[in-house]
Order: C-alpha cells, then sequence, then structure tokens
C-alpha cells in the first residue's frame, strides 16, 4: 500500500526538519513549505534532494497556497503545520502580524483542507496559551479560563480553539522542546540551546532570576513520535487524532538543575550568574500528559540523555 504524501509547513525549522526526515524515512513523500523567516536551508541537507520530497519556498500567508500544492501534488493527504512566527517577545512588537501569520492564515489552510477533502491535519500548538497557570500539572482545559500572556499565545490559543469547536484536525500543545539543530544564536531560541553554547564555550551559565524555576523539557525525537500518533502514522495505527492534546514529559526540571547538570556534561565552570528575573517568564510549568498517553504517547528519551545527544551534534558544529 502507498503510503501518505505529507505537507510540512516550516520544514526547514528546528523540529519541522526532525519531522520531515522522519516522515522520509517512514516511507512517506512530503511537500515542504518555509520562507527562512526562521528556519535555515542548512536544515534541510539531509533530504533535499530526497526523491520523495518537493520543496516550495513560500509563507503561509499566501493566499490559495494549499490549493495550489494539492494542485501540483495531487496525492497530498495530510497537513503538518508549523510554520509560525515563535518569538513572544517578537509578537509583542509585531501583534498584528503575528495573529495574521499564527492564525489567520492556519484558519484559512483548515477551510481549504476541508474543502479539498484532506483527511489529517496536525497543528503546532504551545504552552503559551495556558499563560500564567499555577495549576499543575495542566490539563487541556484550563487553556478556555487562561489570559494569554502575548499575542504570540493568543494566536495560538485561538487556532487551537477553532480546531477543537470544528471538529477537525487536532492540535498538539508542546512544553518545552528541545535537540539538535536548536540555534543557540537565535532570539527565538529555548534555555536549553543557550546553555549548552555557554558551556561548549567554557562560560558560566547565566540564569535570570532565582533558578528555581521549572519547566517540562521534551526531546525533539519524542516530538516526532507525537506527530506521527496524531496523524495515524504510528504502528498502531489508530486513525488521526482530534481535539486538543498536551505533549511533554509530565515531570520538572528546574532552570538551576539544567544549568549544573550542563555544566557538568561539558566541562564548563560550576559557578553560575544570576541575573534579574525577566518580566513575564512564567515560574513553573508542567503538562498533564493523561489525554496523549491514552492516545499511545510516551517520552521515551530522557531529559540527561536528550541533553547528552543535543551537546554531541552541538560539537560536531564546532
Amino acid at each position: 500500500m502507498n503510503k501518505s504524501t505529507c505537507l510540512v509547513t516550516g520544514c526547514a525549522g528546528f523540529i519541522g526538519s526532525h519531522l520531515t526526515r522522519s516522515l522520509l524515512d517512514a516511507g512517506y513523500g512530503v511537500v515542504g513549505v518555509d520562507n527562512f523567516f526562521t528556519g535555515y536551508a542548512h536544515n534541510m541537507d539531509g533530504f533535499i534532494d530526497h526523491h520523495r520530497f518537493k520543496f516550495y519556498e513560500a509563507s503561509i500567508t499566501e493566499k490559495g497556497l494549499l490549493e495550489r500544492l494539492k494542485n501540483e501534488n495531487p496525492e497530498l493527504d495530510a497537513i503538518f503545520q508549523l510554520a509560525a512566527i515563535v518569538s513572544v517577545p517578537y509578537s509583542v512588537e509585531h501583534a498584528e502580524l503575528t495573529m495574521e501569520v499564527n492564525f489567520e492564515a492556519n484558519a484559512r489552510m483548515i477551510a481549504s483542507a476541508q474543502r479539498l477533502g484532506i483527511s489529517t491535519f496536525v497543528f503546532a500548538g504551545s504552552a503559551a496559551e495556558y499563560g500564567e497557570e499555577n495549576r499543575l500539572p495542566v490539563r487541556e482545559e484550563y487553556a478556555d479560563e487562561a489570559t494569554q500572556l502575548s499575542p504570540y499565545g493568543v494566536a495560538k490559543y485561538k487556532s487551537s480553539s477553532l480546531i477543537e469547536k470544528g471538529g477537525f484536525g487536532c492540535s498538539l500543545r508542546f512544553f518545552n522542546i528541545f535537540g539538535p539543530r536548536q540555534d543557540p544564536t537565535s532570539q527565538y531560541s529555548g534555555v536549553i540551546s543557550k546553555f549548552v553554547d555557554f558551556g561548549l564555550a567554557g562560560k558560566n551559565m547565566v540564569i535570570f532570576g532565582d533558578g528555581e524555576q521549572t519547566r517540562d523539557f521534551l526531546y525533539v525525537s519524542d516530538v516526532v513520535t507525537s506527530y506521527f500518533i496524531a496523524a495515524g502514522f504510528d504502528k498502531q495505527g489508530r486513525g488521526p487524532l482530534s481535539g486538543v492534546y498536551n505533549v511533554g514529559t509530565g515531570n520538572t526540571t528546574s532552570v538551576r538543575e539544567l544549568a549544573v547538570t550542563v555544566a557538568r556534561l561539558t566541562a564548563a565552570p560550576d559557578k553560575i550568574i544570576y541575573k534579574q528575573e525577566r518580566v513575564g517568564d512564567i515560574k513553573h510549568s508542567c503538562a498533564d500528559v493523561s489525554k496523549i498517553s491514552a492516545s499511545g504517547f510516551k517520552a521515551e528519551i530522557s531529559f540527561e540523555k536528550g541533553l547528552e545527544k543535543t551537546i554531541e551534534w552541538a560539537e560536531s558544529q564546532q
């Protein structure tokens, strides 16, 4: 049986490139879209010439984009919608553009997918949809009562809500993703890639605040696994998921513990430099993963193993 052809938007990004590679390795065809706003062409080096990969340099805000892609690739039947403005600070400065990219373009794509008879639609949601939520672990329904803290969070929540209320597709609300290809020099980068960069440069870890902040860190290969499950591409093949699902480990690690571990793994200085806490930083974050777990998902890569893999990759880039 021929496997589906999938659209991956944001295919040149940190996560999109991992998902694209895994889909190709599993025998799927992939139509990739990226405008290189935050993605990099070199992230596609491992698959740009793959015979089942076709790349389009385009923005998801382009009117009629999905219709064009479907017309040129009639076998297209599954969509992974990862393209987005991903920086919270940038979203605050460019609220209108963020709403256009992270919600309006997504809403058009959902409507087009339904009209075109696409069977599977998976959206990259975010833990930012929960705002400053003190009830932990965070359950999916809490977002409906939340005040999102940025245009980024608002737009992601509106997209997830549209999917849930419309009954077509699913939104995966990811917590703190890390792994190879996460750019430490980018303003969009997470704390782990920045710490790894510090460690390999022999610099002291720098923490904003007291280091007691906690996060639910999820390795990128587990993110890919959740996408396969959401699309019904896993071995169980239970069919595409519908609705909203948290994706995390259900465990937390403090930022201080992270800094100490990275320093140990990279032989960086033990001393940690503390700076003033940043306004708007969430103190604690942890996913309730019972809903996605019932669909067969379980994070397989431990926090330390994921760090080792990330550091190994970062060293190879030097």
